[in-house]
């Protein structure tokens, strides 16, 4: 597949036995990151009956969830909501805490960027044990949004993400997946 063959894997980062998916060489190539912008577009184009009608706002979590879900958001003429790390948002906003291998961490969203009822796409580069994407959705519901699907470039199905949201009736798309951690 030719996104997946862009996809740099490195060996041992960031600890022994883990391969890490680089997705930078995947966008910085300009054939690449067409393919993910087009096959993305394609997506929710086709899965909403010819138009992308069916929600209404694209969020993205930081960082490459932004560089995505932009451009989404430009090619499918939607708004585009950032999730970012604590400390970063400078209005009202709401935070959700979500677990780590070794510890914590925390996402937030403004608390005024979801209207209640908004069905909202929610868009990463990488779902592993979908610890942030379940933060995200968290955040997109406690403002009273709805999520509409979970997107990412590539899923780790063995790491349990896709097992994760699936359990909580979230929808998961992936362009490319990866066997193995």
């Amino acid at each position: 597949m030719p996104i997946k063959s862009r996809i740099r894997t490195i060996p041992d980062y960031p600890k022994k036995g883990i391969m890490f998916r680089d997705i930078t060489t995947l966008i910085k190539d300009a054939v690449g990151f067409r393919l993910v912008i087009d096959g993305l577009t394609q997506r929710y184009i086709e899965h909403t009956g010819g138009q992308a009608g069916r929600f209404d706002l694209i969020a993205g979590i930081e960082s490459r969830g932004f560089i995505l879900g932009g451009a989404l958001a430009y090619t499918l003429g939607k708004g585009f909501v950032p999730i970012r790390k604590k400390g970063k948002l400078p209005g009202e906003k709401i935070s959700q805490e979500y677990q780590l291998e070794y510890g914590t961490d925390s996402i937030e969203i403004h608390k005024d960027a979801i209207v209640k009822g908004q069905r909202v796409l929610l868009i990463d580069d990488l779902l592993a044990t979908g610890g942030t994407a379940l933060a995200a959705a968290a955040l997109i519901e406690r403002l009273g949004g709805k999520v509409f699907e979970t997107a990412f470039i590539v899923n780790l199905p063995d790491a349990g993400g896709e097992k994760r949201l699936k359990a909580k009736n979230y929808g998961v798309f992936a362009l490319a997946a990866f066997e193995g951690d």
